[in-house]
């Protein structure tokens, strides 16, 4: 029997990714919101919505509770659990069935069965599945894990036995280094999943992060619909993801696809989930380098590639088959067609580490045209919020080819514009531009080793300047300058034939602000330029908290003596920790940071003051 109506258990663009799917089934939907989403487009997108508590996600999309409250009283008759909050929370699902709902995802049991990875990995083992060389054991003293580590040889990668999505991993290059890179790991993971036990694994020196989704039915069908590449990671976080993956021949797809459907057959696996390995690449992809690392139990964040390459609306997919019926297609039905390449564009300001960027869209514009697909939850005009990830959207490119698919996600992301918020669309650019990225040759430390030739400039350079001067004086002649119904009026100037945009905004809580777009990169010009002090490097040592968060550790005392980049304060916001540094070598003239504290954004947390020369 079909599902009549749906509740999305989560929120933005995956919610809004739900909902279409959901509608064009003729299902009807229920969004859950908290006060800091009630005006968000998935409440806007679903047939109906309900509030289920406060901003902080711990009261409202972690709270099980409420979001069952919620089901029944919309009247759904099932819960889409999307990726992230309680996707893959065995306890929650359970409560689902247990409130006879239809729950769309795998069964509990599956979910802890691949939940804590040591178990998951002894599984594989059994089934054939290859994994990779490490340690596995129940001794979490620090002296044996520091003796395994001697035993499997450095580098050596620290993981959290229940972690996921970045979080718990400490890659350890040396014996001097495991006591604080394990202490550092533990802390992580105690905090973000409840559970400090770690595992150690070999760390592989030319790293590929390969992927198969797979799918199963309640009848004991399994398929894959093929591979997907997410080697371009940023601690640990995938920024650009792509299928198939760049030169994978048909003899190692055949292989690790297959392991990738004994892995799920282990575990009777039911619905959408994916088999992360990680291959040793140094001589290209092959079959007998290719390890198991752990399952993801949800949709996840990539899916939209498999769905362009494949022509597999995998939603529709998980719906009919949490509904009772089999897959839609068996395995000899499914094939690859063409080449889709995926970019997360976040709200962060890459000049300034990555730091999320929170505020007002004034400015959203990412375009439109075939062969692009976005992915978003917000609209121009919605806020992003220091609450949850700041993910804004996800841009999906589809070609014949894989030039074709990078060349337009590339031009894409150049025209996007994103403003006054930050982001990391300039970044993107340069990613894709990468000599290792067109080649089809990352591997997961490519961001990590080149650093800043990746970033953007943190200022125009004269030729945009002269462009964007001309622009502002003579907008009249220039192509493309409109005055738009928001009191926008944007310029476009051709320089070295790149297009340069210069927009006249104005914002209710600043006069109008001329900023600059050229290549995704956004600049806000004199005198209206906000300078990023609170990123920890201040002229004058003040070091500000850069958006509201809550102190996880603070590494110095008043009066000590720093050197310049020695960590202060570690906040947490976003679902990330960020490390304030000293700017210059000084004394902690002052400290006002305490351990658990919440501090607001543009908050004094340390000064420093150069010593007396």
């Amino acid at each position: 029997m079909m599902i009549s109506t749906l509740l999305i258990a989560n929120r933005g663009e995956i919610a809004c990714r739900v909902i279409r799917t959901a509608r064009a089934m003729g299902v009807r939907t229920v969004a859950v919101y908290s006060e800091a989403d009630a005006s968000a487009l998935h409440v806007a997108l679903a047939d109906t919505a309900v509030l289920i508590g406060p901003a902080a996600a711990r009261d409202s999309y972690l709270r099980g509770d409420r979001i069952l409250e919620a089901a029944r009283a919309s009247g759904a008759d099932a819960i889409h659990p999307g990726y992230g909050f309680l996707s893959e929370n065995a306890d929650f699902a359970q409560a689902v069935i247990d409130a006879g709902l239809t729950w769309v995802g795998p069964n509990p049991d599956s979910i802890r069965a691949m939940g804590l990875k040591d178990a998951a990995k002894a599984r594989m083992i059994a089934a054939g599945v290859p994994v990779t060389p490490g340690y596995l054991g129940e001794d979490q003293g620090e002296a044996r894990l520091a003796a395994e580590a001697d035993a499997i040889g450095y580098p050596v990668l620290i993981k959290a036995v229940a972690g996921g999505g970045g979080k718990g991993m400490r890659r350890v290059d040396a014996p001097g280094d495991f006591a604080a890179a394990l202490a550092s790991c533990r802390r992580e993971a105690a905090a973000s999943f409840g559970d400090d036990r770690v595992l150690i694994e070999k760390y592989i020196l030319s790293p590929r992060h390969i992927e198969v989704q797979v799918f199963g039915d309640g009848h004991g069908n399994v398929v894959h619909l093929f591979e997907r590449d997410c080697s371009l990671q940023r601690r640990h976080q995938k920024v650009i993801e792509e299928a198939p993956a760049p030169g994978m021949d048909e003899a190692t797809r055949e292989a690790v696809c297959d392991a990738a459907v004994r892995a799920a057959k282990a575990v009777d696996y039911v619905g959408a989930g994916t088999i992360e390995f990680i291959a040793d690449a140094g001589e290209g992809l092959r079959a007998d380098r290719i390890w198991f690392m752990e399952m993801n139990t949800r949709l996840q964040v990539e899916h939209p590639v498999t769905e362009a390459i494949t022509g597999v609306d995998l939603v529709e997919w998980q719906l009919r088959v949490a509904a009772g019926e089999r897959l839609p297609a068996a395995q000899a039905e499914l094939s690859i067609r063409g080449h889709a390449i995926e970019a997360r564009l976040y709200a962060e300001d890459p000049a300034r580490g990555f730091l999320p960027s929170i505020g007002r869209l004034e400015a959203f514009d990412l375009g439109d045209g075939a062969g692009i697909r976005i992915d978003t939850g917000v609209r121009q005009g919605d806020a992003v919020t220091p609450y949850y990830d700041p993910m804004i959207a996800k841009v999906i490119a589809w070609e014949h080819t894989r030039e074709e698919a990078r060349v337009a996600l590339r031009d894409r992301l150049a025209g996007a514009t994103v403003w006054p918020v930050r982001s990391n669309a300039g970044f993107l650019v340069r990613a894709l531009e990468h000599p290792a990225f067109v080649s089809g040759t990352v591997d997961t430390g490519l961001i990590a080793r080149e650093g800043d030739a990746l970033l953007p400039p943190a200022e125009p350079d004269a030729a945009v300047l002269a462009a964007a001067a001309t622009a502002m004086v003579q907008p009249g002649p220039l192509a493309g300058f409109r005055l738009n119904a928001g009191a926008r009026c944007e310029a476009r100037v051709l320089l070295d034939g790149q297009a340069v945009t210069v927009t006249l905004g104005a914002a209710a809580e600043r006069p109008a602000a001329p900023y600059v777009m050229q290549g995704g990169q956004s600049w806000t010009l004199a005198p209206w330029r906000v300078d990023g002090a609170a990123a920890g490097g201040a002229s004058d040592g003040a070091i500000l908290s850069p958006m509201p968060g809550r102190i996880i550790a603070v590494a110095v005392e008043q009066g000590a003596q720093v050197v310049r980049g020695q960590p202060l304060v570690t906040l947490e916001a976003m679902k990330m920790e960020h490390a304030l540094v000293a700017p210059f070598d000084g004394v902690v003239a002052e400290l006002d940071a305490v351990t658990g504290g919440q501090v607001a954004e543009g908050r004094l947390l340390a000064r420093i003051e150069k010593d007396a020369a």
